[in-house]
């Protein structure tokens, strides 16, 4: 029984929510400082971000029937606890293969609040709480991208870069006890499956969605075009003779840009549906990746407020769009929330992951690698938003022979 006007955990949530970014952005900064003192390649240290993403999208396919057998807080506290051990064997990693090994693990750990929360949110609130609730939390996501990359460059200046991840292991260490004062909410039902033919029925029932695919396209494009700029701009930055706080600050603009987006997609929900507003964000994001590719192009830009101006009008985009595909994604899958969670998760982070690897592959190219493959989430935005109409279609079609 779903009870709306309970008290809803907006802290806690947004903690869940930012730590998969947290962990992603708050070392950015020390990329250049890392390299020097593990004496590795450019490379390899651009690889730490790319595994990190790999171990993100692997763990989220198994979180949510685990959650859906075990118990969501339980199994949360669970993942947080791997995330806090494996981020204190990155702050102590002595050479690049133990820190990839590390970077792996941080990531199964933590994919785990980025499913649950999810999954909370679904049952624990009907239709348009939780569409709010959405619209609330992933702008304050944003704040990551922002906040991390100074904190992680003012820890890495005055304590160095290992107490980044000592920080983000007490993170983890917090959110296991806020979690732990959480009530499991009590089994509908038993499952009497193993845990590979609950996979497996669980996730034929999704993927037989096109609202799901569709949405989980969208969602994922967006977000590649996003890693794309995460894991090229720091090495295109430090080339243009930035330092490292200059690439902290840099993330600012965009997460203001993000905020904006989102909150504007919330004020604007109150007065349009979802499925009105989708078509005119969707091409301000295409619009915007097309300006980057031909700015980098054309002019082999010498600054990076050029490519950020555009990246802005992006973010502002991803900001509104995040939280209508998540939740017209995830909607119909009452009973199986955490499964269709972890599903949208991993398809969204395997399509960054091969994003991210793409530009560190290709990152002799700089700026004109990243922006191509950026550019190239367009195409996919199309193919998501073609299978999104034709289940409004389809749900039409239904309501009418109804």
């Amino acid at each position: 029984m779903k009870n709306n006007n309970q008290s809803i955990p907006y802290l806690w949530l947004a903690g869940l929510s930012m730590l998969g970014f947290l962990a992603t952005d708050m070392y950015l900064p020390a990329f250049d400082i890392i390299k020097g003192d593990l004496g590795t390649s450019q490379n390899l240290i651009s690889w730490t971000l790319s595994v990190f993403l790999l171990g993100m999208a692997l763990g989220q396919l198994i979180y949510g029937p685990l959650s859906e057998r075990h118990g969501k807080i339980k199994t949360l506290s669970a993942g947080m606890g791997l995330f806090s051990i494996s981020s204190l064997v990155c702050a102590f990693a002595p050479n690049i293969e133990t820190l990839l090994v590390a970077r792996f693990f941080q990531a199964l750990g933590a994919c785990s609040a980025t499913v649950i929360w999810q999954a909370v949110v679904i049952d624990r609130y009907d239709g348009k709480v939780s569409q709010r609730i959405f619209a609330t939390i992933m702008p304050l996501v944003a704040l990551s991208p922002a906040l991390a990359p100074l904190v992680g460059a003012a820890l890495e200046k005055h304590l160095g870069w290992s107490s980044i991840f000592l920080t983000l292991s007490a993170i983890g260490v917090l959110l296991i006890l806020r979690s732990m004062t959480e009530k499991e909410a009590p089994k509908t039902e038993e499952n009497n499956q193993n845990i590979i033919q609950q996979l497996t029925t669980n996730y034929r029932f999704i993927l037989k969605s096109n609202s799901f695919k569709g949405n989980m396209l969208i969602f994922a494009a967006c977000s590649a075009a996003f890693f794309a700029w995460l894991t090229g701009s720091p090495f295109i930055m430090t080339e243009m003779g930035y330092s490292g706080t200059d690439i902290g600050l840099s993330y600012v603009p965009q997460t203001i840009a993000f905020i904006v987006g989102g909150y504007g997609c919330r004020a604007l929900l109150t007065k349009f549906e979802p499925q009105q507003l989708l078509p005119w964000l969707l091409k301000l994001f295409v619009v915007s990746v097309l300006v980057i590719f031909l700015v980098a192009w054309r002019t082999e830009p010498t600054s990076i407020i050029p490519l950020l101006i555009p990246f802005c009008f992006m973010a502002v985009a991803n900001g509104a769009i995040y939280p209508i595909v998540v939740n017209s994604a995830l909607t119909e899958f009452k009973s199986c929330s955490a499964s269709a969670a972890g599903l949208l998760n991993f398809l969204q982070t395997m399509i960054c992951f091969g994003a991210s690897a793409l530009v560190s592959a290709l990152s002799q190219y700089g700026v004109f690698s990243m922006s191509t493959v950026m550019l190239v989430q367009g195409a996919v935005v199309f193919v998501g938003l073609v299978l999104v109409y034709k289940a409004k279609r389809n749900n039409e079609q239904l309501a009418t022979n109804s």
